[in-house]
Formats: structure tokens, C-alpha cells, sequence
């Protein structure tokens, strides 16, 4: 027969592994509904959008600025107001050739400003 010493040793080592076996099972628990949350249609075009805006401020911001760019600008802040702007424009067609033809100058100014004050810190 086991001894009360061997035996409490034997009580501590089985509540540590149960307590071992709960967190386990608490975190597959977790690690399962995490996937579940990221596989929804709303967390996916999250990522997508972001992948596509990260793209975008590597290729433009090489076009308009070599060594960098786009980096200052908060696409996430703005894409919203582009957004809701074109929506808007998608109302009166009417207004869409001249605020294409506004937004073309508008981002040709810009492009020229980035340029000109990237010159002047060279």
C-alpha cells in the first residue's frame, strides 16, 4: 500500500493534469471559434481590403514618390469618403464626367506637390 505522503503526490499530480486538460481543452475551444470568425464573409473582405490597400500605397507611392509615397496617407480613413463621394457622383450622371475630369487634376496637383517638396528635401 501506498503511503498518505505518495498518495497526496499522487492527488496533486492528477489535479495538475486535469487543469492541464481543461486549458487544453479550452483553447482548442477558442483557436476553433477564432477560425469560425475569421472564415465570415465580413473578416474576409476585411483582409482583402487591406491586402488591396497595402498594393496600392507600394505601387503608387513608388509612382509618385521613389523611395516611398503613400505611406503618410491613411487610405483607411479615406477610402469611406471615396466611397460615399462616388455613390453620390453614381446619382447624377451628369456630374460624373467633370468630377472625373476634377479628381484627375486634383491628383495631378497632388502628385505634383509630392514631387516638388520631395525634390526640394533631396
Amino acid at each position: 500500500m501506498a503511503s498518505k505522503k505518495e498518495l497526496a503526490e499522487l492527488a496533486v499530480a492528477k489535479e495538475r493534469l486535469v487543469r492541464e486538460g481543461e486549458l487544453y481543452r479550452l483553447s482548442a475551444l477558442r483557436s476553433k471559434h477564432e477560425v469560425v470568425n475569421a472564415l465570415q464573409p465580413q473578416a474576409l473582405l476585411h483582409g482583402a481590403v487591406d491586402q488591396a490597400i497595402g498594393a496600392l500605397q507600394a505601387r503608387l507611392g513608388n509612382f509618385i514618390r521613389p523611395g516611398g509615397g503613400l505611406s503618410s496617407i491613411d487610405f483607411k480613413t479615406l477610402l469611406p469618403l471615396l466611397m460615399t463621394a462616388g455613390t453620390w457622383l453614381s446619382r447624377r450622371r451628369r456630374l460624373a464626367k467633370p468630377a472625373l475630369a476634377v479628381g484627375a487634376l486634383v491628383a495631378a496637383g497632388v502628385m505634383w506637390l509630392i514631387r516638388r517638396k520631395s525634390g526640394e528635401e533631396n
